[in-house]
């Protein structure tokens, strides 16, 4: 049986910079995120399909590639960022000085230390993983790109590798950075992480 491949990429960066952005902000692509989006994709098209989160620093991009390959397009809402409750839109200089020691307890244990009126992060895990197993069932054997966000990443790679939510944080995901995630016989394997473009 063939296998179906799932390369998830990050985002490129939004208007306004680096912050904590959940699913509570919507920022577009800078100009500076789309330069990002096209060099680590080239020009080649690798994939059979996209799915992508409804964001607009996501969803644009996916359009945009979509219709240069001619390649259809599907909008999942479980690919949504994680909601970052009260510190959406927050800087990490800012919340580091309200509060570096809230920070440090953040990043120390994420799923006791949420910011207030964050979504639960073990209720984030699970609605990422129903997105990625929605895509192994409904595009079996196929070559898909999912375009979202960095805690998606790090839930998809916590599917994939049977992490604890606690450890995600520890991987870094870089704007417009790709995942390759693969669907063998044996299960879900990582081929590659965080990579800065497609050869």
């Amino acid at each position: 049986m063939q296998d179906t491949v799932i390369d998830l990429i990050r985002h490129g960066e939004p208007v306004g910079g680096r912050a904590f952005r959940g699913h509570g902000i919507d920022d577009p692509l800078s100009e500076k995120g789309w330069s990002q989006m096209w060099a680590a994709v080239g020009d080649a098209n690798h994939w059979d399909v996209i799915v992508t989160s409804p964001l607009a620093r996501c969803r644009a991009f996916a359009d945009q590639l979509g219709a240069r390959h001619a390649l259809p397009v599907h909008v999942d809402d479980k690919l949504r960022e994680v909601g970052f409750g009260s510190w959406e839109g927050r800087t990490p200089d800012e919340l580091q000085a309200d509060s570096s020691a809230g920070y440090d307890a953040f990043y120390a244990d994420p799923v006791n230390n949420r910011p207030a009126g964050a979504e639960p992060l073990p209720d984030f895990g699970a609605r990422v993983a129903a997105a990625i197993d929605d895509i192994l069932f409904a595009h079996a054997t196929r070559r898909v790109l999912v375009v979202a966000h960095a805690g998606v990443i790090r839930a998809a790679l916590g599917h994939a590798m049977q992490t604890a939510p606690a450890v995600w944080y520890r991987a870094r995901v870089d704007n417009a950075g790709l995942t390759r995630l693969r669907a063998t016989r044996h299960g879900l394997q990582l081929d590659f992480h965080n990579r800065r473009r497609l050869d």
